[in-house]
């Protein structure tokens, strides 16, 4: 099954300017590598070459003279197995890969779900394509959400792409049915959240809890639920959850914070819904968006 994998390399051309200048100042100042991936690198036979050269950390290159850094791993230490499974591939390029979760599916490996996840279907996809990559998520989803989610290829584009989280250079905009109708059409709920005392999962609005912001406006109304356009400003465990239910119109089919009722969806009515974030080697701004699935959809018919 498996084939030789390909590693992601980046290079620098060192121009007469850059010439004489030590290799650990080029890679963090010119080509944007942090301390904590240098290091990593460093030891790797292939990590650092100059002209195809291994070379440490305090060699100087001459103009001319290619430097070239291995970004991918040297080997998968995230632990997480390959599994065959279904992924619906958005985007993919050789930094990252962007995705469209089906509900139902965990991102992370964890208790009871070992191997069906979607960590576990990547790395497989990777061993079948031939690709030097391990399991580099950059945010989450809950198991029951859906839509887009980004995973870098390797630790450096993780990194870069996790510092924009909670910044204007990534943005995560969410649909949701709700139950019920807001007062008003469009507002901001700002309430700080934390941990339920006596539940391994449930969160709750309280005066003490982590600062919380989610943006809402309603986008459809229609036999007394409501479609929400959603933009988290924070990114705490189950906000949009919490918040809605706290705004007095929960998510459709909600156990915790709702009613549960699997005839009507069988999961909390949550979509991740548009994805925008700067590309972490190439710059530029990349925008995603996928439609509805069809569980929500029907919800409105």
């Amino acid at each position: 099954m498996e084939q030789k994998a390909v590693s992601r390399r980046l290079e620098l051309a060192v121009t007469p300017e850059l010439a004489g200048i030590r290799v650990d100042t080029l890679l963090k100042k010119h080509m944007g590598l942090s301390g904590t991936v240098v290091r990593r690198i460093k030891w790797l036979e292939d990590g650092i070459l100059v002209d195809g050269v291994r070379v440490n950390t305090r060699f100087c290159p001459a103009a001319g003279q290619v430097l070239s850094v291995r970004l991918s791993d040297s080997e998968r230490s995230s632990g997480v197995v390959p599994a065959p499974g279904p992924l619906d591939i958005v985007y993919e390029d050789e930094d990252l890969i962007v995705l469209n979760k089906a509900p139902g599916v965990s991102v992370h490996p964890g208790p009871g779900h070992f191997d069906d996840t979607l960590g576990n279907f990547l790395i497989y996809y990777y061993e079948v394509s031939g690709q030097a990559a391990d399991f580099h998520p950059v945010h989450r989803l809950d198991r029951g959400t859906s839509g887009l989610l980004v995973c870098a290829k390797h630790p450096h584009a993780q990194e870069v792409l996790k510092n924009q989280l909670h910044t204007p250079d990534f943005l995560r905009i969410y649909l949701a049915v709700c139950e019920g109708v807001p007062e008003l059409a469009a507002g901001v709920v700002e309430a700080p959240l934390g941990p339920k005392p006596g539940s391994l999962m449930e969160q709750m609005v309280c005066p003490d809890g982590k600062p919380a912001r989610t943006r809402y406006q309603v986008l459809k109304v229609h036999k007394g639920r409501s479609l929400l356009r959603l933009e988290l400003d924070t990114g705490r465990t189950h906000q949009i959850r919490v918040h809605m239910a706290h705004l007095g119109v929960p998510l459709s089919g909600d156990f915790l914070y709702g009613t549960e009722d699997k005839a009507l969806i069988p999961r909390p009515a949550l979509h991740s819904w548009e994805l925008s974030f700067c590309h972490p080697l190439a710059g530029g701004k990349q925008t995603f968006s996928v439609p509805l699935p069809e569980d929500m959809a029907r919800l409105f018919r």
